[in-house]
């Protein structure tokens, strides 16, 4: 793999940062780590990355680490990310997702930024039965995805009058954890699928919550596309190299193509761990019934082909995890 010019990674001590910290610092490109550790762990910092405390929103600070470090990339994680709080608190989420990437940028003014990759959601595409591709107009329903939304406006907007290219990145449902077992999922409060089934796997008693069993899919549950976190960082690492090489701006959906009911991924824990309990309880306001990424772009673009596009490999890489932390 290349090495690349010196990279800033804001969020790099997050669940997804912190992996793709992992696989960079192996090409011996110079890593910096931007990370207020607010939802961030110091258990997830690579020591091979210079890690700097600090916020997005502080435009001064952000400035000064990209003129001392002639940064010339910029990977963009740093964000909150719980869809429920979102709706509950608005100014939170607009003072860090919407007016921290937007300071992130004004940051960069006249400085040689050459990239930014930009974490953004399936959530912005909003109620979409099927298979999505990145031509479909927005439609973000819930707070979060609107701030998903505003950020990727704000990153092409700016791209032209501060001469960057960018990448923006639409994450699928992302679940398990690396390879070498040494970095995954912490935080437990995103109600995310898989770290919840890897908790319940410690449990004498497991349980687990399944919101909505009345949608319209084959067995009454939510039809979600998955992507492993290794798959996901390569991705990330291939679209830096498409838009530093080819000069060009790229938006890709990022999943497998596939979606997978909520009921067959518990299904896959059953045989895991037969003693699970399932609970459902009422839907949850603004979850469609069936959303998978239409992924054409990003394979004939990138020539990504996905390693880990398996769902009991993503489950037992995170029920590994799970018995690191506890």
């Amino acid at each position: 793999m290349n090495k690349f010019d010196n990279i800033l990674i804001t969020g790099g001590a997050g669940y997804i940062g912190s992996h793709i910290v992992e696989k960079l610092v192996k090409t011996n490109t110079k890593i910096f780590i931007l990370d207020n550790l607010v939802t961030g762990h110091k258990k997830l910092i690579n020591k091979k990355a210079k890690f700097i405390k600090g916020d997005i929103k502080d435009l001064t600070k952000v400035r000064n680490i990209i003129i001392k470090n002639d940064i010339k990339s910029i990977i963009h994680l740093a964000a909150h990310l719980n869809v429920k709080e979102a709706e509950k608190n608005k100014k939170k989420y607009t003072l860090n997702n919407i007016k921290g990437t937007f300071k992130l940028i004004k940051a960069c003014k006249n400085l040689k930024i050459k990239n930014i990759i930009f974490s953004s959601s399936c959530s912005i595409y909003g109620s979409v039965n099927g298979s999505v591709s990145e031509k479909r107009k927005p439609n973000p329903q819930g707070y979060y995805a609107y701030t998903k939304y505003k950020g990727e406006q704000l990153i092409k907007k700016y791209s032209k009058k501060y001469k960057y290219k960018y990448a923006i990145l639409r994450y699928f449902n992302v679940a398990g954890a690396s390879d070498s077992n040494k970095i995954g999922e912490i935080q437990k409060s995103y109600g995310h699928l898989f770290k919840n089934l890897a908790i319940q796997s410690l449990k004498k008693k497991p349980k687990i919550s399944i919101y909505g069993r009345d949608y319209d899919t084959k067995d009454g549950t939510c039809i979600r596309d998955y992507i492993h976190i290794s798959d996901l960082v390569d991705a990330h690492i291939k679209s830096l190299k498409y838009i530093d090489t080819k000069s060009k701006s790229v938006i890709l959906n990022c999943g497998y193509g596939k979606g997978y009911s909520v009921m067959d991924i518990v299904n896959i824990f059953r045989k895991i761990n037969k003693k699970i309990i399932i609970n459902f309880t009422k839907k949850r306001p603004g979850d469609v019934a069936n959303v998978y990424a239409d992924v054409k772009k990003i394979k004939k673009i990138l020539k990504w082909k996905p390693k880990n596009n398996n769902l009991v490999k993503i489950l037992k890489s995170a029920l590994k995890w799970e018995k690191t932390i506890n």
